[in-house]
C-alpha cells in the first residue's frame, strides 16, 4: 500500500516488554528515513513510558490505560498508519476497530513457539529474530530497510546527565568479568578519556586481566579485585570497598552487570553510578542505560557514556608493545589458533582442530601457533599430538598476558572458539575467525571489526546458554559437530586474503 502524504501520522503498538520495546528503534529509524516529516507515536504500558520517551525518533508516547480509552484516543488522533508489533488479542482488537487507512501487523509465530517449547517441534519461523520480523512489516508500506539493527544514538540520554562537579574528576571503571569482556571494554575506556580529557580513570579488574588495561596506557591506576583467589569473598569485598571509598571517586562506570559490582560502587559511596538497566544491581545505580543484545558488546559498553557524550563512536585503542613475539622469525608462524575454552561446549572437537592445523600449515608453509591457559594444556596437547608437533608451536600455559598479545600480534590470521584470545586478536587488528556453537553472534560477543568472521551452524536450539555449559542440554552437540574443517579453513583464508587486500 502507498502512503501519499509527505508527513504521515503513524502509531506503533508495542506495549511490553522493555527488551522488545528497545528492538523497535530500527523500525522508527527506517520510518523517519522514508518520511523525515512523519509524526511517529507509540502505545505502551504506563511503566515503560519514561524509558520509551527517550527514543530519538518517537514524537509522542501514549500510555495504555484500558482498551476503550485507548481505542477512543486512537480514533480521535486520526492516524494514517497503525503498525501492531505486539500481536496479542488486545493489540489485534485495537487495530481491528481503529479508524486508519493502513494497518499492518508483524508475525509473532506464537503457535510455533508453543510447539517448540512444549514438544520440541522445530519450525523455520523460529529461525528469524524478532527484530527481523518487525522490519518485515515495513515492506507493506514500501519502506526500505536501511537500518537493520540497533545503533548507538537510538536512546540518547535524558537532559542534564550525571551531576558531576567542577574541577578534575576521578572516575572508576568496574570490569571484573572474563578476559574477553575486559578486552571489549577497552574502547569504552578510550572514549571515556576522550570525553573527560582531564579525568583520572582507575580501572578495577581481576589480576589476570590487569595487563590488558595496562597495555592500553589509558588507566591512571589499576586496582586488582582478587575475588576468585581470596580466602574470604566477604573480606575481599570489604577491602575493595574501603580502597575505593578512600579514592574519593566522583563517578563509577559499571559495564559488568552483576549485583556485586553495583553494590561495590554503592558501598564505596561513589555519588554517580552508571550501568545497564538489565544489571542485577540496577536499583543501586543512579543512571541506567538500556541494554540491547543486538548491539556488539563494544557498542553496548560505549552506550554507557550516553549520559556524558553525544558522539559515542571510537576505535579500539592501540595496545602497547612490550617486546617482540616469544618465537623467532625462523619459525615462520603466520597462523594461530585458540582451541580451548572454560566451557566444554564452546570447544570445537579436538580432531577437527588437528585437521585444521594441518591444512593451515600446508597453506602457509609454516607452523601454527597454539595458545591457551594453564588449564588447557591437556586439551591443546592432545590436539598437538594429532596434528603433528612439526606443524605446531604450542605455547599453551607458557605466556603471560603481555606475551600472549605479542605472540598474536604478528599473525596473518587467528582462529578461535568464542573466548578471550579471539577478542585480543581483533583488538590487535589481526584477522579473526570465531567458531560459535552454543553461543551466537546475536549475543554481541563476535570478533569486532568489518573483516572478521563467525562460523556457525544455524540450529533452532541455539543459543543454549549465554557463556556455554558443561554439556549439550540436548545431548547431540550438533552445533559444533556439524561445522566442517573445510568451512573453518575457507573462512580463515577469506579473512586472511581480505586483510592482505586492504593493505
Amino acid at each position: 500500500m502507498e502512503i501519499n502524504k509527505p508527513d504521515p501520522r503513524i502509531l506503533v503498538i508495542r506495549m511490553s516488554s522493555l527488551g522488545d520495546i528497545i528492538l523497535t528503534a530500527p523500525v522508527f529509524r527506517n520510518l523517519k528515513a522514508k518520511w523525515p516529516g512523519a509524526r511517529l507515536e507509540m502505545l505502551v504500558k504506563p511503566q515503560f513510558r519514561d524509558a520509551v520517551s527517550r527514543c530519538a525518533f518517537i514524537d509522542r508516547v501514549i500510555p495504555f490505560n484500558g482498551l476503550l480509552a485507548a481505542l477512543a484516543g486512537i480514533n480521535a488522533a486520526r492516524y494514517d498508519v497503525i503498525i501492531d508489533l505486539h500481536d496479542t488479542p488486545r493489540s489485534r482488537f485495537l487495530s481491528l476497530l481503529a479508524d486508519a487507512p493502513a494497518k499492518l501487523r508483524y508475525r509473532k509465530s506464537s503457535l510455533a513457539r508453543r510447539l517448540f517449547v512444549g514438544l520440541r517441534i522445530p519450525s523455520p519461523a523460529l529461525e528469524k529474530h524478532t527484530l527481523d520480523r518487525y522490519l518485515e512489516t515495513l515492506a507493506g508500506l514500501g519502506v526500505p530497510v536501511v537500518h537493520s539493527g540497533p545503533e548507538l544514538g537510538d536512546w540518547p540520554p535524558a537532559p542534564g546527565g550525571p551531576a558531576l562537579g567542577p574541577g578534575p574528576l576521578k572516575v572508576c571503571l568496574l570490569q571484573t568479568a572474563f578476559l574477553g569482556d575486559c578486552v571489549l571494554t577497552l574502547p569504552l575506556l578510550k572514549k571515556l578519556k576522550e570525553t573527560l580529557p582531564g579525568a583520572s580513570v582507575t580501572v578495577v579488574t581481576r589480576p589476570e586481566t590487569a595487563e590488558v588495561f595496562a597495555a592500553s596506557g589509558l588507566a591512571s591506576a589499576i586496582v586488582e579485585d582478587r575475588k576468585k583467589t581470596a580466602s574470604s569473598g566477604l573480606a575481599e569485598f570489604r577491602r575493595l570497598t574501603a580502597e575505593l571509598r578512600s579514592g574519593g571517586f566522583d563517578a563509577a562506570i559499571v559495564p559488568h552487570r552483576s549485583l556485586r559490582s553495583a553494590l561495590l560502587a554503592w558501598r564505596a559511596g561513589i555519588p554517580v553510578r552508571v550501568g545497564f538497566s538489565s544489571s542485577a544491581g540496577s536499583f543501586l545505580l543512579t543512571h541506567k542505560v538500556p541494554f540491547s543484545w543486538l548491539l556488539h558488546d563494544v557498542d553496548r559498553n560505549l552506550s554507557l557514556l550516553s549520559p556524558l557524550a553525544e558522539d559515542l563512536r571510537t576505535a579500539f585503542p592501540g595496545l602497547r608493545r612490550s617486546a617482540g613475539p616469544p618465537y623467532s622469525p625462523a619459525e615462520r608462524v603466520t597462523a594461530g589458533i585458540n582451541p580451548g575454552s572454560a566451557w566444554p561446549t564452546k570447544r570445537w572437537p579436538a580432531g577437527k582442530w588437528a585437521r585444521l592445523i594441518k591444512k593451515l600449515a600446508a597453506a602457509h608453509g609454516g607452523r601454527v601457533l597454539i595458545v591457551g591457559g594453564p588449564g588447557e594444556k591437556e586439551w591443546n596437547g592432545a590436539i598437538e599430538r594429532m596434528a603433528g608437533p612439526e606443524n605446531c608451536l604450542n605455547l599453551t600455559g607458557r605466556t603471560t598476558m603481555p606475551e600472549l598479545m605479542e605472540a598474536v600480534r604478528p599473525l596473518k590470521v587467528f582462529v578461535s572458539n568464542d573466548s578471550g584470545p579471539m577478542h585480543i586478536a581483533a583488538a590487535l587488528g589481526v584477522p579473526a575467525v570465531g567458531i560459535f556453537g552454543p553461543t551466537t553472534r546475536e549475543l554481541g560477543f563476535f570478533p569486532y571489526g568489518d573483516g572478521n568472521r563467525v562460523v556457525e551452524t544455524p540450529l533452532a536450539c541455539r543459543p543454549c546458554a549465554l557463556h556455554g555449559s558443561r554439556k549439550c542440554p540436548h545431548s547431540h552437540f550438533l552445533c559444533m559437530k556439524l561445522l566442517t574443517v573445510q568451512e573453518v579453513f575457507d573462512a580463515a583464508e577469506k579473512c586472511r586474503r581480505g586483510s592482505a587486500g586492504a593493505e
